[in-house]
């Protein structure tokens, strides 16, 4: 890791779309510093990065936790000057029947937790006037889903802070955007039944599952200099399945 080369800071890199984000940044020069929720997920993070990079644990539920490990980052020199928020969790179930620990921990990991991982890293990014910010939303956020209140606030809520923040830098050359990915094929499609996979597919125009690399190029172009002038948006790549 050189401490003067461009760097990426992703959440839950150690699998699914964060992971394939991470390998497809690396092939472009970017180094990562990705998180993880567990000391083998950080494992998994410096296997693969290896010179490239290197895995941390940072525990989104727990605010000061996300304060103390950015400031440590940042204490070793790095200076993140691209943040993917794309960890995020669901605890589905009917409203009637959602616990408050259902309601509070979906909140606090997938909208919470970037508010504050942003606040950490703005400052630096304000002052280099350079920087680009990019969270994983859903096409729930748009559509809803029976059973899901929970993860359609937070993945909603995303979209009035990336809108808002893109307003208060935008003079500042930092590019705040969400991409929103429809059903893409990770290890959730494997858990499903023939019956219900199909279902999924009857929705889809295009007829097939989305891929994790499809979401990985989308961010690889956020990221460039191609498109400096792309911010507050939401970026849906769902095979048809939501259109604005």
């Amino acid at each position: 890791m050189k401490k003067n080369k461009k760097t990426a800071l992703i959440t839950g890199a150690n699998r699914g779309i964060g992971k394939t984000i991470a390998k497809t940044l690396i092939k472009q020069g970017i180094q990562i510093i990705g998180t993880s929720t567990t000391e083998d997920g950080v494992e998994k993070i410096n296997n693969y990065s290896k010179k490239n990079g290197f895995g941390i644990i940072l525990n989104l539920k727990n605010t000061d936790s996300i304060i103390e490990t950015m400031k440590e980052i940042y204490k070793k020199q790095y200076s993140i000057d691209i943040l993917i928020n794309n960890a995020g969790i669901k605890k589905d179930n009917l409203l009637i029947k959602m616990t408050k620990t259902e309601w509070e921990d979906v909140i606090q990991i997938n909208l919470s937790s970037v508010f504050y991982l942003v606040k950490s890293v703005i400052g630096s990014m304000i002052r280099k006037r350079q920087g680009r910010i990019i969270t994983i939303g859903s096409i729930i956020a748009n559509i809803g889903n029976k059973g899901q209140v929970n993860y359609s606030a937070s993945k909603s809520g995303l979209i009035g802070l990336h809108k808002s923040l893109a307003l208060e830098v935008a003079s500042k050359g930092i590019t705040v955007n969400i991409i929103s990915p429809g059903f893409i094929n990770t290890n959730f499609t494997n858990t499903l039944s023939f019956k219900q996979y199909q279902k999924y597919l009857s929705n889809i125009p295009v007829k097939r599952t989305g891929y994790k690399e499809e979401i990985a190029h989308a961010v690889i172009f956020l990221t460039s200099n191609k498109a400096s002038y792309i911010t507050g948006h939401t970026l849906h790549i769902n095979g048809g399945m939501y259109m604005m």
